[in-house]
């Protein structure tokens, strides 16, 4: 029997062989076939880089929606100076130890890895996008088939004589430097006097200045010296709660009463003309533009906002058409540039008007959710031309804003940002305060968790009546 099954399995053994290497063969054959097939899709559908410089506020979240949006089909590249995302809007809590730096920073390179984006931590020395590149400060070249410049801004210290950091005012506008607006601050509280806060000629974001006044004068009650501390708000503003939008519903009103209330005195219309050590000088002007009043205001302890600019590798690109005199891109109502139709532009470097004429020059701010809108339409747009179409999604350009002002806020809605509204809407309380805190903790989780819009939020704010496309 076993004789028998052992010569039945020597007889058939080369049935089944030759059957399995036919089965091979075929199976070969269908593979070649179906890789040369795939290679063929592959090769006839180009993979485009996409390109997004800068990895702050609208630069992180551009990163993620792109992403989402194109898939594994186009390649998503960041490219940022820093290895870190900093929450921008936390930094006037940093100098009174309410939040450390380290609070408000997120690793980027670990969250561009799970989205499955190309993270460069370099310096970019120039944009050129005559021919579709960007030159590193190594010598290295990163060429890109869409370009989304998210840089944020230059911080024009140099434009007043004696501002900034390296002159004789503190600075909250990066972290760094409200790390080092927190030493100034240990040393104002060991022997404390006159503080001057505010934003010069020039400037486009207010918002800060009034947070960060706010905060410290809330401090200074607590430490029970508030007293002893006279307090300078100085603004380009035409008038308080201007914040560089024309006002936006009752923020003038206000905020003046917040400044009533807390004794702050304030000087709008005001060019700030130099600062020394300890002294401020100012001009303020009437509705005409002309001298009215002189000012030396002495201070202990100063914050004044700058005026921006495009950051030097854009602002000195040499591409005509590509940015404003001030280095700000030139964007269409598809935040696409007219010049560079493979050029995208979101955030604080969008050249965007005054929103009307004052004596003393302000611009016009870009705000968070204002931001965002750009994002989701460049996100859509560029999509679009990847599929043959041309661009068709516009930001709705909204406003919803937040500003903490110490154990109190306001809030306003602008729907859209810039005059004339659809909506326009503004209330205070303490609940302002505790809503700004829990949107600090919403949006670093985003940014750790490598979302840009996730649908509940979208949900929430369009009962509001807020959404990010017209």
């Amino acid at each position: 029997m076993n004789a028998n099954i052992l010569t039945a399995c020597i007889l058939i053994s080369p049935c089944y062989l030759i059957l399995i290497i036919k089965v091979g063969q075929v199976f070969s054959k269908c593979k070649t076939i179906i890789i040369a097939h795939f290679q063929y899709k592959y090769e006839d559908k180009v993979m485009a880089r996409i390109v997004i410089l800068g990895a702050g506020i609208g630069g992180v979240p551009m990163a993620y929606e792109m992403q989402e949006m194109v898939g594994k089909d186009h390649e998503v590249i960041s490219i940022s100076d820093s290895p870190t995302f900093h929450f921008v809007p936390s930094n006037p809590w940093i100098p009174p130890k309410w939040r450390k730096p380290e609070d408000l920073k997120v690793e980027l390179a670990p969250v561009m890895k799970k989205k499955g984006i190309e993270f460069i931590q370099k310096a970019a020395t120039k944009v050129d996008p005559e021919n579709n590149q960007i030159e590193m400060a190594d010598g290295s070249v990163v060429a890109y088939d869409f370009l989304i410049i998210a840089t944020g801004p230059r911080l024009a210290f140099d434009e007043v004589p004696g501002l900034g950091p390296e002159g004789y005012t503190s600075s909250v506008c990066h972290v760094d430097h409200a790390e080092i607006a927190s030493r100034d601050w240990d040393e104002f509280m060991e022997d404390p006097g006159p503080i001057v806060i505010g934003a010069v000629q020039g400037a486009s974001c207010f918002g800060p200045a009034y947070e960060y006044m706010m905060i410290l004068e809330t401090e200074l009650r607590k430490r029970k010296i508030r007293d002893q501390v006279p307090i300078t708000f100085v603004t380009s503003e035409p008038y308080i709660g201007h914040l560089g939008l024309g006002g936006v519903g009752d923020t003038k009103g206000m905020l003046e009463s917040a400044l009533r209330e807390k004794t702050i005195n304030w000087v709008t219309n005001a060019k700030v003309d130099k600062i020394e050590d300890g002294m401020m000088y100012v001009t303020e002007v009437d509705e005409n533009s002309e001298d009215k009043k002189k000012h030396e205001l002495p201070f202990k302890h100063s914050m004044m906002l700058p005026a921006f600019t495009g950051i030097d590798a854009v602002r000195n690109s040499g591409a005509e058409g590509l940015t404003n005199p001030r280095g700000f891109v030139l964007v269409d109502k598809y935040q696409r540039n007219p010049t560079f139709n493979n050029v995208y532009s979101v955030g604080v470097c969008v050249a965007l008007p005054p929103v009307e004429k004052t004596p003393v020059p302000v611009g016009t701010p870009k705000t968070g959710y204002m931001i965002e809108s750009m994002v989701t339409a460049t996100a859509h747009n560029i999509k679009d031309q990847l599929a043959g179409k041309e661009p068709s999604d516009i930001p709705s350009l909204s406003a919803l804003c937040l500003a903490d002002l110490g154990d109190t806020g306001v809030a306003f809605l602008a729907v859209p940002q810039i005059p004339p509204r659809n909506t326009t809407w503004s209330n205070h309380g303490r609940w302002v305060h505790v809503a700004k805190i829990g949107f600090e903790k919403y949006f670093m989780r985003k940014i750790r968790k490598g979302i840009s819009e996730p649908f509940y939020e979208r949900m929430m704010l369009k009962i509001m009546g807020v959404v990010r496309l017209k």
